[in-house]
């Protein structure tokens, strides 16, 4: 089996990032910009949800590139995961704040939604909001909340694998020496030194 995995690593690597960097931007720039105080609650509901709804099939995208890497990594991995001190402790972490996110990513959309319809003025949205009603104040504040812990757990992830790369190259550093070392050593310098 190959010792590089470069386009696994770069799917799972890039995703990661598109996922923690649309959160972040989100929670900042595109929430803070609808809630300027230039508009009403809903108005900015609407505008921020608008944002979402165009970021999602790229959100999406990203997320299922994350998780393919992230699929394929533990595989090519298994012999150097297994074989190295923590790194299946590390492996069910990333696992354990992998699904959080998810988790998160989905609940917020959830919020999200029933927010969209809730303030929209649409005769079909108002309809259903009227048969399904929702405490808007409540679903505005658990939005709130879960928009900046999606970037905390992606942003976890990303120091997560930052300090598996550095065990990784460490140990890989390690074995190079040794490697090397051995190949200079000449082999008649041994046989010497047990005739002494």
């Amino acid at each position: 089996m190959s010792e590089r995995n470069t386009v696994l690593r770069c799917v799972h690597g890039l995703g990661l990032a598109a996922w923690f960097g649309g959160s972040l931007m989100g929670a900042v720039g595109l929430n803070g910009a609808a809630r300027g105080g230039r508009y009403t609650a809903d108005e900015a509901s609407r505008i921020a949800m608008e944002g979402w709804a165009k970021w999602a099939p790229v959100n999406a995208v990203a997320i299922g590139a994350h998780l393919l890497g992230g699929a394929g990594l533990p595989a090519a991995d298994v012999v150097r995961v297994r074989g190295r001190r923590g790194g299946a402790a590390a492996a069910l972490v990333e696992i354990v704040l992998t699904g959080a996110a998810l988790t998160a990513t989905t609940y917020s959309w959830v919020l999200g939604s029933k927010l969209a319809v809730s303030t929209s003025d649409g005769a079909e949205d108002l309809d259903y909001a009227v048969n399904h009603p929702v405490d808007v104040e409540n679903a505005r504040s658990q939005l709130k909340v879960m928009q900046w812990t999606l970037p905390a757990l992606t942003g976890a992830i990303v120091v997560l694998n930052a300090l598996r790369g550095e065990r990784r190259r460490s140990v890989q550093q390690a074995a190079g020496v040794l490697q090397t070392t051995a190949c200079r050593v000449p082999v008649s310098r041994f046989a010497d030194s047990r005739a002494w």
